[in-house]
């Protein structure tokens, strides 16, 4: 028995952190920047989200969310600067990643633009010992895989885009393909397209399909979603359905409050055996954006 939970707590860390290296959050459909660095939202000044995600709610230990993100677009250089922060608890492990991004939109054409983007990140892991139970307390040995880490990382990324398509492809935690000590955080590669109607119709259709590889798993995620207009040129309501490989599926809302304002929400429903013991998973997320600021040249009032 002893040797059993030895080596469950040698074994255990690495399955979570795993886990935590694919950090999901639903919103990354409206928003990419979550997950890609090139993504830029250049029809506003500034914009920035927060987010909480409580997963599989019921299950003792299950992941817990927080993400925040400003970004600033700036007109005349064709850049966009920004800064995310990332928390995810499960268990008695946390982790915590800060990312400093620097994206350039390069025209290629009357219609499409290139989007390249990096990202530096500092990463840390920590562990809660105080729920740790184990019937060697007095082992030092098991505590030592339990040790606080601090760590460097980069991301890359690319998004073309155009009226109606948004095409990327994203590398996250590149460092950790090279540094061994930053196999904590596994490098996550992903691949999506999204397409969204723009036409003035009261109604317009959106859809996406992701694929994901981090360490030798593999998944994807499809999305279909309806936009709702109240004028010709905004969108203050949609309804959308999205489905995991690994039979996960999810309902996704989102309500512009105001001009300014806009509330993002998701409700996702385990079909694996985890359902047994959980009542799904809640995503909530507030974006707050600034208007452009246009100076009048040769005013004369």
């Amino acid at each position: 028995m002893k040797k059993t939970v030895l080596l469950l707590m040698f074994i255990l860390p690495e399955i979570i952190l795993m886990a935590q290296s694919n950090i999901r959050l639903n919103n990354d459909w409206n928003k990419t920047y979550i997950i890609n660095p090139a993504s830029i939202t250049s029809d506003y000044l500034a914009e920035f989200n927060m987010a909480a995600r409580q997963q599989w709610v019921g299950f003792q230990g299950s992941p817990s969310t927080l993400f925040a993100s400003g970004t600033l677009y700036l007109d005349e250089l064709y850049t966009q600067v920004g800064l995310k922060v990332m928390q995810d608890k499960v268990g008695f492990t946390s982790t915590t990643d800060i990312d400093l991004t620097y994206a350039y939109a390069a025209r290629i054409n009357q219609y499409w633009k290139l989007n390249m983007g990096l990202g530096l990140s500092f990463q840390s892991l920590g562990y809660d010992v105080s729920k740790v139970n184990s019937p060697t307390a007095n082992d030092p040995t098991v505590y030592t895989r339990l040790l606080n880490e601090k760590n460097i990382n980069s991301d890359l990324g690319f998004e073309l885009t155009n009226k109606y398509y948004r095409i990327g492809l994203a590398s996250k935690n590149i460092f950790s393909l090279f540094i061994p000590i930053n196999k904590l955080f596994t490098n996550t590669n992903f691949m999506y397209a999204i397409y969204r109607d723009s036409s003035h119709d009261f109604f317009n259709l959106g859809y996406g399909v992701c694929g994901i590889q981090y360490s030798n798993l593999y998944q994807m995620e499809f999305n279909l979603t309806g936009y709702f207009k109240s004028t010709l040129t905004t969108n203050p309501f949609q309804l959308g359905l999205v489905f995991r490989t690994w039979g996960e599926t999810g309902v996704l809302f989102g309500l512009d409050v105001s001009h300014n304002l806009r509330v993002s929400y998701s409700y996702d429903y385990n079909f694996s055996g985890i359902s047994t013991a959980s009542f799904g998973t809640h995503e909530l997320m507030l974006t707050y954006r600034l208007d452009k600021i246009y100076k009048c040249k040769n005013c004369w009032y």
